[in-house]
């Protein structure tokens, strides 16, 4: 069994006020999962943070083909609360799990998966929604479907448009999983200098130390001119997977 540590911390809302997270952390006896949630295109009672506290609660078996298990778990959810594609709350995925064999992963919208092996480090990541933003007027109208980008939402088919990866077990040193409350301290402010630096902070003083630094550079930035950003601290959701070698 690997060693995992994780750290979660709420943001605020748009109002600047406190509200609950809507980042979940899934440990399973062969997998972690993340989710981040989203508020529908038209918001009801059902919010984002609602969205991934039930798809987590179906994500309890990862036995089979990944995007299946996934698949699967998107239909339940929706058929089980009669969610209407397009038109109901979501959440990202992201999916680690181990045989003895192998390690794979699963990515689908914007919460990467940074994968440290012998020989280097790989970053899976969706870049597909970061890739659209600025060149369309609304996003959410090109949410799962083509030559948009694709979320856990209703449409269970989403699950296969996921990225996708594996490696030997043997060759997997760890595995850093974080939302993009997280990878935003590497991606868009570059308080770390690449994701080595993010796993040796957690190696040293623990996954607390790299959500403390992201809130801290935020809270200097609480107009959000240096980083604009829709609020000034989104929930973070932070999970680290050391893998021994033989166990």
């Amino acid at each position: 069994m690997p060693e995992i540590t994780t750290a979660e911390r709420p943001g605020v809302g748009r109002d600047g006020l406190p509200r609950p997270t809507e980042d979940r952390v899934v440990r399973l006896p062969n997998a972690v999962v993340l989710l981040d949630g989203a508020t529908s295109p038209t918001p009801r009672e059902r919010d984002g943070g609602w969205h991934s506290r039930h798809l987590a609660e179906e994500l309890t078996r990862l036995d089979g083909d990944l995007a299946d298990d996934l698949a699967d778990a998107i239909a339940r959810l929706a058929a089980r609360f009669g969610l209407t594609p397009g038109d109901s709350p979501s959440s990202t995925v992201a999916i680690t799990r181990w045989t003895d064999t192998a390690v794979d992963v699963l990515v689908l919208a914007d919460s990467p998966v940074v994968v440290f092996t012998r020989t280097g480090v790989e970053v899976v990541a969706d870049h597909r929604l970061r890739d659209l933003r600025g060149r369309v007027d609304r996003i959410t109208d090109w949410r799962n479907r083509e030559g948009g980008w694709w979320v856990a939402e209703a449409e269970p088919a989403a699950a296969h448009r996921a990225v996708r990866a594996r490696w030997p077990r043997e060759e997997v040193r760890a595995v850093v999983m974080a939302t993009d409350g997280v990878s935003c301290g590497v991606d868009d402010y570059g308080l770390f200098a690449d994701w080595q630096s993010v796993l040796d902070i957690t190696s040293e003083k623990g996954p607390e130390a790299v959500l403390d630094e992201i809130r801290g550079a935020e809270a200097g930035d609480a107009d959000r001119r240096k980083w604009p950003r829709a609020k000034v601290h989104d929930d973070q959701a932070l999970a680290v997977i050391r893998f021994t070698p033989g166990k």
